[in-house]
């Protein structure tokens, strides 16, 4: 198997992910938290050109930006697969990740919004949720049917990210009433053994995003 290390900071939803795709598939791995105010020379060197966790350095070769290094273990480890194998699923769980990928700034809007641009900014995170609801999920407990996979691992943020950050703003998008099927999904997920013991604390992320929010509001300034 060789060495596997992660480059990782524990509020980032991104690192989560490499770290709930490492679990599921039994690789074994030693984790190294990141300052991002004062990132290592690792790190750096790792990431020269992004400089960002998380990195997976396996047998010391890295590999950078979250969604590649799950690739990167999916094709390593073949065991406990989290893509379909049937190659048109494969092809749609690609599509609905790079869909969320693309869409990632409109609820970076809304994290940045203020009192004044908080309610159309949530119209337009709406938006994107109820495509999500409508089109991609179906009628079992996650994205790919009654297993966890791929697709949720990359929506991992909007089961517990998001409601954090719904909190810090002072704003509800995401509700049983509007979105049930979405709603039941951010449960079924944060149920899973794996997914629940690698969360970080919800009163540490919500007062990491309070001081987001206040450094975001000095830079519009």
């Amino acid at each position: 198997m060789g060495e596997v290390k992660l480059h990782g900071f524990w509020a980032s939803p991104y690192s989560c992910r490499v770290i709930w795709a490492l679990q599921l598939k039994g690789v074994k791995y030693e984790y190294v938290e990141e300052d991002l105010s004062n990132k290592s020379e690792l790190l750096l060197q790792y990431n020269p050109i992004y400089k960002k966790v998380p990195v997976l350095v396996h047998d010391g070769k890295p590999v950078a930006e979250s969604l590649v290094v799950l690739e990167y273990i999916e094709d390593t480890w073949p065991d406990n697969p989290l893509l379909p194998q049937d190659a048109c699923a494969r092809a749609m769980a690609r599509f609905w990740i790079k869909f969320g990928e693309d869409k990632g700034l409109i609820f970076y809007d809304l994290f940045r919004s203020t009192e004044e641009t908080k309610e159309q900014a949530g119209r337009e995170v709406a938006q994107v949720l109820r495509t999500l609801e409508e089109q991609a999920l179906g009628d079992g407990k996650f994205f790919g049917g009654d297993s966890l996979g791929f697709v949720d691992i990359s929506y991992g943020w909007l089961a517990y990210w998001f409601e954090v950050m719904e909190d810090v703003i002072g704003i509800k998008v995401l509700e049983p009433s509007t979105f049930p099927g979405l709603w039941a999904w951010t449960q079924n997920f944060k149920d899973v053994p794996v997914i629940k013991d690698n969360l970080p604390d919800r009163q540490q992320l919500s007062s990491h995003f309070k001081r987001l929010r206040v450094m975001f509001a000095a830079e519009s300034q």
